[in-house]
């Protein structure tokens, strides 16, 4: 029994090196960062800021991979399917761990267990617009000629279940007005298409800051509990229907099991990339982001407070994807 039991805590201790072996190594090839929309949205915009400073720092490349589909469901799945060894990551959007596994009937994977969250990394909020031929120029100006249209205006999403969905649905509750949703493949095609005249009204991101800066879509509020620095001057939609708030963030998340050296390697890149003046300006100026850099505590804890918070929201909007 005694040499049972040494020859376990040897192997124990064996184990354990090698595993801090293989975090400092780590990596020792290309890592690869799927994003689950098409180029040019917030999770896209961050991944490749972040993948492009991880490169430089950690001796290996990093490159993003677009796997659209599902709301990020596809994407999601390749990655908790992937083999636990850090060299497949995902950058998520908030909405696929606590938005997706309300309005689907059923899921590929359990979003709470088999995505490992690895690291905070960014924050905004959306911007609710409308193509600049539609005569407004305020929100409550927007509630009224919206209640007026017959047939409704027609609004652009990034996806069934999306929260560009959810929060266009938010409001269409705290005002009573009807809008027709039309949804598309990411925030940037739904703002493309509410410029081409094909929706009138868009609620996005990162994706459409560029379009309001250049008159093309018409910022009408924001959705997050103070102004955008950004744009200033543009009112929160909660500055008229108190307690409206919508804001988003992404991390990177990893396959279950992957080993925690490696996890907390990741973690402390991230972090410090975060902290360095010159990537949090590109954040701002090029995705409208903000840094977020939370303890491993404090980011499981959002993650399972949204999850309640879109739970109930989900619920209360009937929102629901076959």
């Amino acid at each position: 029994m005694k040499f049972h039991t040494i020859a376990l805590a040897a192997l124990t201790m064996v184990s354990l090196f090698a595993g801090h072996a293989q975090s400092q190594q780590y990596p020792t090839r290309p890592v690869k960062i799927l994003v689950t929309i098409p180029p040019g949205g917030a999770p896209d915009i961050a991944a490749r800021l972040l993948a492009q400073r991880l490169s430089e720092t950690m001796g290996q490349s990093f490159f993003i991979e677009n796997r659209s589909g599902a709301n990020g469901n596809v994407a999601a799945e390749m990655t908790a399917r992937a083999e636990p060894d850090g060299y497949t990551l995902i950058m998520a959007a908030d909405s696929l761990i606590t938005v997706n596994p309300h309005v689907y009937a059923s899921m590929p994977i359990d979003m709470l267990k088999d995505l490992l969250p690895v690291a905070s990394v960014a924050s905004n909020q959306f911007f609710l617009s409308v193509n600049p031929n539609v005569p407004v120029k305020t929100l409550p100006e927007l509630v009224e000629y919206a209640r007026k249209q017959k047939p409704p205006l027609a609004y652009a999403s990034g996806g069934n279940g999306s929260q560009h969905q959810l929060g266009i649905e938010m409001l269409k509750q705290r005002a009573g007005i009807d809008l027709l949703h039309v949804p598309y493949r990411g925030g940037a095609p739904a703002g493309m298409a509410t410029v081409a005249g094909e929706t009138q009204v868009v609620l996005a991101g990162a994706s459409n800051a560029g379009l309001l800066q250049a008159g093309t879509l018409r910022g009408l509020a924001t959705t997050g509990k103070k102004r955008s620095p950004m744009f200033p001057d543009m009112p929160t939609i909660g500055e008229f229907y108190p307690g409206y708030d919508l804001t988003i963030w992404l991390g990177l998340f990893g396959p279950p099991g992957l080993p925690e050296p490696i996890v907390t390697r990741l973690r402390d890149a991230v972090q410090k990339a975060l902290g360095e003046p010159e990537l949090v300006q590109k954040l701002n100026v090029t995705g409208k982001l903000e840094p977020l850099i939370l303890t491993p505590a404090e980011f499981s804890s959002l993650i399972r407070q949204d999850y309640e918070k879109y739970r109930k929201l989900v619920a209360d909007a009937g929102v629901k994807i076959d």
